[in-house]
């Protein structure tokens, strides 16, 4: 099982960042529903979809939402939203999925840059770019790599409730690692890691470009700010889909 499989889909992830403000990350999506303007009906997926809040409040605005997640756990939670406008699949974001059905794509909050190896970087891009119809709009969310490897913090404890977080971070390969060790409530040692590429923006449009997907806008955080590489804590790249 790979580490995003194992550690998105334990009860402890949420223990974890149960700190991220949900406000702010419902506020963002408004905000990007107002810059985009999709029209009403539009289908929608959201790609790496957890246990589907964002998917949910995307169908609540009337449209077409399918959202997609490798979690099985995650997946099974997000099936009690399910209805007439919205969907859930367990779905590996480097397989095909509906070829040209959707009009628009999401992923948010750092959901790509999970793997080892570029090649499965550009199967992800490749996918996702094959999912949307010509002219589709794709949205990344994504951590500021520059901004976090100016900030680094190597090591920090983290307490929530009765769980105290080790956590040490390091850079490797060009992936920021994050080692996170603590012991459960059965008094066992347990440990998780994430790993994710240090991914900048002219990354992102190489691997992008290869796929048919082109730049068309940048931000820096959830209001939708300018994108500034040192301070931004955010890398919000919206992609369109155009055949050359």
């Amino acid at each position: 099982m790979s580490w995003f499989e194992n550690w998105f889909g334990s009860p402890f992830y949420k223990i974890l960042y149960q700190n991220r403000d949900e406000v702010e990350a419902q506020e963002f999506v408004e905000s990007l529903l107002a810059y985009l303007q999709p029209p009403a009906g539009s289908a929608m997926l959201d790609i790496a979809c957890g246990e589907g809040r964002f998917a949910k409040q995307l169908a609540e605005h009337g449209f077409d939402v399918t959202g997609i997640d490798i979690s099985h756990p995650s997946i099974e939670k997000a099936k009690a939203f399910e209805g007439p406008d919205l969907q859930f699949f367990v779905q590996d974001m480097r397989l095909p999925f509906y070829i040209n059905y959707f009009d628009f794509a999401f992923n948010f909050f750092t959901s790509f840059g999970y793997f080892a190896h570029d090649r499965d970087h550009a199967l992800a891009a490749r996918s996702f770019a094959g999912a949307l119809k010509n002219d589709g709009i794709l949205v990344i969310d994504y951590l500021n790599a520059e901004q976090v490897l100016a900030n680094f913090v190597p090591e920090e404890t983290i307490v929530r409730g009765s769980y105290t977080f080790h956590i040490k971070r390091k850079l490797e390969r060009q992936h920021i690692i994050k080692e996170i060790n603590f012991i459960d409530a059965d008094k066992k040692q347990r440990q998780y890691t994430e790993r994710v590429a240090a991914f900048t923006q002219s990354d992102f449009v190489k691997i992008f470009r290869q796929a048919d997907m082109h730049l068309v806008s940048t931000f820096g955080n959830y209001q939708l700010g300018p994108y500034d590489p040192i301070h931004s804590p955010r890398l919000i790249m919206i992609f369109k889909k155009r055949y050359a």
